[in-house]
């Protein structure tokens, strides 16, 4: 009789939590539906404090608007597939924990903001990428907040702009000031660092043959054109108002805003994914030098020290899960090699030579970029 009681509070639900947690999940038909969900939720409360009370709401950004929703859309359906694998699982789960190692801001510094990661690839590659990436950045940092009424500007008499942001007066300034004049053309600046850093990108993949031998039209050459296209008609834009006094200032905000929106559905399913997704780069590092510091894996042939204990094991795990087994005949299971060792170690299965045992590294193992 007390083992069965036992047995029913064992089985009893969680605590009350736990339920509403369940409860919550149950409200929606999959992780997808609860993010895209939460993520809309978010926009209209900005929306509703930024724009006080919808007051202040520019329908000619409407299109920017539509197009951002179903961005969103795409992404967290491209994010979520790709969350749910098991590698993927591990590093958002460790990363999460050690978000907050004394090495985070700097490695955020470095992988978000001057790119330090592809120093080694070259001075020429660095240039491009800082050029896309901030003009790319500061295009998104206005142009989101005035589509979503995050941020505009009221007039005043006098010749003076009142810069409002979330619904507070940040700032009076003179329309014909420096910081009105930097506000007025943050586009445009941002629009010519696009396109210096794409022309570069091209002139790299049309002239270098390694490059030229890897890619394809739709996946490599598309997101550099839609970029240019995008910054072109931006300028093209600017140029009708001031010299032009607004002339086909109508059609062409309508081809620049179409640009606009096909490249926001086509972002998160394109080589473009990769700059939403780049924050989580800062994870992967962590997880790296985290573990590396408290014990390296040693490779099980040639004895160098490749990946920390920590990866290796988790490689393991998740090959396991995936119903992957790559335990070889000498008692150690493929991961558990280095790069260079697990190559030669492939090699000597089809050729019958034990070319894993031969002692003489690779000329190009510690090789960067």
């Amino acid at each position: 009789m007390e083992a069965t009681r036992l047995n029913e509070s064992v089985n009893k639900p969680g605590n009350k939590s736990e339920e509403k947690t369940n409860s919550v999940n149950n409200a929606f038909a999959s992780h997808y539906a609860k993010s895209l969900f939460l993520a809309v939720l978010g926009l209209i409360v900005l929306t509703f404090i930024g724009t006080r009370m919808f007051t202040h709401v520019d329908w000619n950004l409407y299109g920017y608007m539509v197009g951002t929703l179903v961005f969103l859309g795409g992404f967290f359906y491209r994010f979520i597939a790709w969350g749910e694998r098991p590698p993927t699982k591990i590093i958002i789960k460790k990363g999460i924990k050690l978000l907050f190692r004394k090495s985070t801001p700097k490695t955020s510094v470095e992988h978000l903001a001057t790119y330090r990661f592809i120093w080694n690839r070259g001075i020429y590659r660095w240039t491009q990428h800082l050029f896309i990436g901030w003009g790319v950045i500061v295009s998104c940092m206005v142009t989101f907040p005035l589509v979503f009424g995050w941020m505009y500007f009221t007039m005043e008499e006098g010749g003076y702009y009142t810069i409002v942001a979330m619904g507070m007066n940040l700032m009076t300034v003179p329309a014909d000031g420096i910081i009105a004049f930097f506000s007025y053309n943050a586009l445009n600046f941002s629009a010519i660092a696009v396109i210096i850093g794409v022309c570069m990108a091209l002139y790299r993949r049309l002239k270098n043959m390694q490059a030229r031998a890897d890619q394809n039209f739709l996946y490599d050459f598309m997101p550099l054109y839609l970029l240019l296209f995008i910054s072109i008609t931006g300028l093209i834009l600017t140029f009708m108002n001031v010299f032009l006094h607004g002339a086909g200032h109508y059609v062409m905000s309508l081809i620049h805003q179409y640009s606009v929106i096909i490249t926001l559905i086509y972002l998160p399913f394109g080589k473009l994914a990769h700059i939403p997704f780049r924050p989580l780069s800062v994870f992967a590092r962590n997880y790296r030098e985290h573990y590396g510091e408290k014990s390296m894996k040693e490779c099980k042939v040639c004895g160098s020290e490749f990946v920390s204990t920590e990866q290796s094991s988790d490689v393991i795990d998740v090959l396991g899960q995936n119903d992957l087994e790559f335990n070889m005949k000498d008692g150690f299971n493929l991961a558990e090699l280095c790069l260079p060792c697990r190559r030669k170690y492939r090699i000597a299965r089809f050729s019958g030579f034990a070319t894993h045992e031969v002692p003489i590294k690779e000329a190009n193992q510690n090789a960067k970029g």
